[in-house]
């Protein structure tokens, strides 16, 4: 192992590491890496990506679509009331009604896909001395559980914590005074953004303010001053998320306290949170494509060829054990326990620089290992991304036969989790589809109320108005099509969707995606007091049909669970 200085190992009189060659190779991949997912994002309007249509409709209504009828009377903005979370709705404010929001979207995408893995390459580069090949294999960690999952404002956070923390190491040089504010301004900027990337910032700067070699902190004196450095780092970038979250009675909640606290209670759900780091539509591909990394890091280890950050490595080893013991669900806020690996997963590998020297043939045996990660599970998700087309295409379809102004009632097909193989691209995790939220799309197409819009206090400054508010809640799932025919299913289905008890005399229309996998309770059954509009494969139109009372209560099916 080298520790910090490149001379203390002999290499070969050929090699070029940091050198001409190397520094071109790195560059070149990366750029062109980039512009592989700029053409990506461009291809597909509404990609596989869970929470993104959601996202849209929100944007859409913050940039001028909210004073758009029916909506005067179903939405408002309150910016007063939430703390965090959101940086994009700020810029769509200012700058969504000049561009326009399908632009915008599509540019929050991409930069939630690119930003964290060249933040990572920024510090790494500040770490090391400059590009080097192995930064080609920070750009994996664009793909992860929570950019599958649309987590927008949380990726972009990851990317600016980082790049903040190598701007940090040259900021921290001058007096004190001025970088203690500093921190705190950046502590403001990124609570704004997304109070999970302050809590990043925060790890890195004290993780960077302890030696790449932990051998000195056995000198004496050294360690109180790393403790000293460490306790004022992380005081100044927390001033302001603290101030912030003490003064205010807007903080993320559960809505109407439904869902309690969850937590990682099984081996299976903790294999999967720390999982979560590199997940997408299949674990197995991705497990797949990552040992080519892998291979090149044991190699390293394993000869002693490589340098070593020793106060991230710490910092690392911290974000994964949050993960270990971090709630999945909390305070209105899901999927936590999955925003640690990836986390950890950024700091591990720009922590690092394998085979700091080497020779020309071996730069060319770790571009091509490394590219083969890279490039061949983007195609993977771009396959993803193509198969999925096809779906949204039919939900914009049936939209299109949806009049203004109507209420719309989300549901969908659900299925057994070994069906994930059969369209991987519509899974999200073990269970969770990602088609949940193609539905709110009706929200900026077709000028109508669906009551899953992101629109929860503490997290966005969207609010729903009264009436509106008895079938709406703050960001719930979408529930099966069995609980319209199943009485006990719909009645436990009102802990996240309490709308369901008012459907047939609330909604205009009900809308089912992944209707061409049969519903594992109900199979091809449709329930009763609808009428069918559209049975487009995917998605199916139904219109609610008023004219003959139903009694939702007692009306059930032979295939409803006892």
């Amino acid at each position: 192992m080298d520790s910090g200085d490149p001379k203390s190992t002999q290499w070969p009189t050929d090699v070029v590491g940091h050198g001409a060659c190397g520094e071109r190779a790195a560059n070149a991949v990366i750029s062109l890496y980039v512009l592989a997912i700029a053409a990506l994002v461009t291809a597909f309007r509404f990609p596989p990506i869970l929470d993104f249509p959601n996202h849209y409709a929100r944007l859409w209504l913050i940039a001028g679509g909210i004073e758009t009828e029916p909506f005067p009377g179903v939405y408002a903005l309150e910016w007063d009331r939430t703390a965090t979370n959101v940086g994009i709705d700020l810029l769509t404010r200012l700058i969504g009604p000049t561009i326009g929001v399908d632009l915008l979207a599509h540019v929050f995408l991409f930069l939630a896909i690119v930003l964290p893995p060249l933040g990572a390459i920024v510090l790494h580069r500040r770490l090391f001395g400059g590009s080097h090949v192995w930064q080609i294999a920070l750009l994996f960690t664009s793909w992860c559980a929570t950019m599958i999952g649309g987590f927008i404002n949380f990726q972009i956070g990851l990317g600016l914590a980082l790049l903040f923390a190598a701007a940090d190491l040259s900021l921290k040089r001058h007096h004190p005074a001025i970088t203690f504010v500093w921190r705190m301004a950046v502590g403001l900027i990124l609570t704004l953004n997304h109070v999970f990337s302050v809590g990043f910032f925060i790890v890195l700067i004290c993780a960077l303010e302890i030696p790449a070699d932990l051998r000195e902190l056995l000198k004496p004196g050294r360690l109180a001053g790393v403790v000293r450095r460490v306790l004022l780092a992380a005081t100044a970038a927390a001033l302001a998320p603290l101030s912030i979250f003490l003064s205010t009675d807007n903080l993320p909640a559960d809505y109407q306290g439904r869902v309690p606290t969850v937590w990682t209670d099984n081996l299976g759900l903790l294999i999967s949170n720390l999982l979560s780091g590199i997940s997408t539509y299949l674990p197995v591909v991705d497990l797949l494509f990552l040992l080519p990394i892998a291979a090149v890091l044991v190699f390293a280890l394993v000869t002693g060829r490589f340098r070593l950050h020793g106060g991230l490595c710490l910092g690392a080893c911290g974000l994964v054990l949050i993960s270990i013991i971090s709630p999945t669900h909390f305070m209105g806020t899901g999927w936590i326990s999955w925003r640690f690996p990836i986390m950890a997963g950024l700091t591990l590998l720009a922590m690092i620089c394998p085979f700091p020297q080497a020779s020309r043939r071996q730069l060319i045996i770790l571009v091509t290992a490394l590219c083969l990660a890279v490039f061949g599970r983007t195609g993977w998700i771009g396959y993803n991304w193509w198969q999925g087309q096809r779906d949204v295409d039919d939900v914009l379809q049936a939209i299109e036969l949806i009049p203004p102004g109507s209420a719309v009632l989300p549901l969908l097909h659900e299925v057994d989790p070994s069906a994930r193989y059969a369209a991987p691209q519509r899974f999200y995790g073990p269970e969770n589809p990602i088609i949940w939220h193609l539905p709110t799309l009706a929200v900026p197409m077709a000028h109508s109320f669906v009551p899953t819009v992101f629109a929860a206090r503490g997290k966005q400054p969207l609010m729903v108005l009264p009436p509106w508010t008895e079938i709406a809640v703050q960001d719930g799932a979408v529930a099966s099509i069995a609980t319209l025919i199943c009485p006990a299913m719909r009645r436990e289905a009102q802990s996240f969707a309490p709308y369901l008890a008012h459907w047939h005399e609330r909604f205009d229309y009900v809308l089912v995606v992944n209707a061409d996998m049969p519903d594992r309770t109900t199979g091809e059954e449709q329930p009763q007091g609808l009428q069918l509009i559209r049975d487009g494969g995917f998605a199916d139109l139904y219109k609610v049909d008023r004219s003959v009372p139903l009694d939702i209560d007692t009306v059930s099916s032979p295939s409803c669970p006892k």
